[in-house]
């Protein structure tokens, strides 16, 4: 199964309705845990999500909206006897804040620390790239490989039928026939997490290609200013990262206490996400994947 459960989608200020920062991103059989805010643990409990099903635990940056919560997210799974390792990466710069917070857990969890201080691969198929805010901030990405789909058509032309499709498949050729000459190629899906930044290449970087993208959004357009001067995404230029890296789905999230109402933030991506879905998203929402492209 893969989904994204949102926990929290308010920036620096929690209101009524809106807790801290918290992403879950359910990925065959992995639990993938972004910037737990405050109150993560309380979230995740409203949202039906087990602290077993956490594998790894992803930091953009340490400002306390997102990665407050990290204590009572470990003392959970603590409790809970989670008997798997859980891996923490982040930003080597924050490595004495990370410290701190993980010595407020209690003890038990088989925790394994991966800090980061440049752009590339962290773990099989998860990437981060760097992102331009106060502090230093990385984005993260999950991607598939690529693949194959098989053309039945052409497989029974080919005279090529049971157990040999799958020898076919593991061999990349049989008795003459290129695998490539009987399947399609499949792009692998790409999850990417942008969070606080100004626009910048890493962003761009992250998005390129996304099935779902999960972006930062403020500020609304009319504050542009305000967002540059603080190094955040308006609604308008979460929009247009979408659109330039060809995203399917756009997550904004990352509100602003100044909007109540975030629908005027939404209608602003919406003009310059080109094709991309635009989703405004509100705390515990479930986004299923999209469906392969």
């Amino acid at each position: 199964m893969r989904e994204l459960v949102v926990l929290g989608t308010a920036s620096q200020v929690p209101t009524r309705t809106r807790n801290h920062n918290g992403y879950l991103l359910r990925w065959d059989g992995q639990g993938l845990l972004f910037d737990p805010g405050e109150g993560t643990q309380r979230q995740m409990t409203r949202a039906g999500v087990p602290a077993s099903e956490i594998t790894r635990i992803c930091l953009t940056h340490v400002h306390g909206d997102h990665c407050y919560g990290l204590p009572g997210v470990l003392s959970r799974m603590a409790l809970d006897g989670v008997p798997h390792p859980v891996h923490l990466h982040y930003p080597a710069s924050g490595e004495d804040v990370v410290r701190a917070l993980v010595s407020l857990a209690a003890p038990g969890t088989d925790l394994r620390l991966h800090p980061h201080g440049s752009g590339g691969t962290v773990a099989p198929g998860l990437e981060v790239r760097p992102l331009h805010h106060r502090v230093e901030t990385y984005g993260y990405r999950l991607a598939e490989p690529d693949g194959r789909t098989m053309l039945p058509d052409r497989l029974a032309a080919a005279g090529i039928t049971g157990p040999d499709v799958g020898r076919l498949q593991r061999e990349g050729r049989l008795d003459g026939v290129r695998l490539e000459d009987v399947s399609a190629r499949r792009p692998g899906q790409r999850f990417a997490l942008v969070m606080d930044t100004a626009p910048c290449p890493g962003a761009e970087e992250l998005a390129d290609g996304a099935d779902l993208l999960v972006a930062e959004s403020t500020f609304a357009d009319d504050d542009a200013a305000l967002a540059a001067r603080h190094r955040h995404l308006t609604a308008g230029q979460a929009g247009a990262l979408a659109a330039t890296g060809g995203a399917g789905t756009l997550v904004l999230t990352h509100f602003s206490s100044r909007y109540p109402d975030v629908s005027r933030l939404a209608g602003q991506a919406r003009d310059r996400a080109g094709g991309a879905t635009v989703l405004a998203a509100e705390d515990l929402d479930r986004v299923p994947f999209p469906r392969r492209r």
